[in-house]
């Protein structure tokens, strides 16, 4: 049963992620967030915006902890979803898409090209305002078919 929270878990941050991206980084928190949207100093490595890897690491530690101090699997299964969601949000947002560390440059995988697609679009807005593609694992459909469209 631990298996499948974790599993839960790992899905619902993606909507989690979407949602605070939408209306916390581009809401009241948009100060954080500018920065990674608008570059006023291109040779700068750490953004404000990376302070949102402590925001978001604190559920996860809070849940690991009640799981270790209470003997709760179900709360460890949550924060080992959330922490493997940020896994995934870093290797994907930070290293892929970004190149924060050139490690995968090119892909020949659809999906994994739709990602860059949806996210590049989203940085077309550099205010806060008029934002589009919030997600970062579920992209709208039109980006995949369009790089499947490619690919024949």
């Amino acid at each position: 049963m631990a298996i499948l929270v974790f599993i839960l878990t790992f899905f619902f941050m993606e909507f989690v992620a979407w949602a605070a991206h939408k209306y916390v980084m581009h809401g009241f928190l948009w100060n954080l967030h500018k920065d990674h949207h608008v570059k006023e100093n291109p040779n700068q490595f750490i953004e404000h915006n990376d302070s949102f890897f402590v925001i978001f690491a604190t559920p996860a530690a809070l849940s690991l902890s009640l799981g270790n101090i209470y003997g709760m699997p179900f709360a460890n299964a949550i924060g080992f979803g959330i922490c493997a969601y940020g896994l995934c949000y870093f290797l994907v947002h930070d290293i892929f898409i970004h190149q924060r560390f050139k490690l995968f440059r090119k892909t020949d995988n659809a999906y994994f090209r739709a990602i860059r697609r949806a996210h590049k679009i989203h940085h077309k807005h550099l205010g806060k305002e008029d934002g589009e593609c919030f997600g970062m694992l579920l992209v709208p459909m039109k980006y995949i078919q369009a790089e499947w469209s490619k690919k024949k």
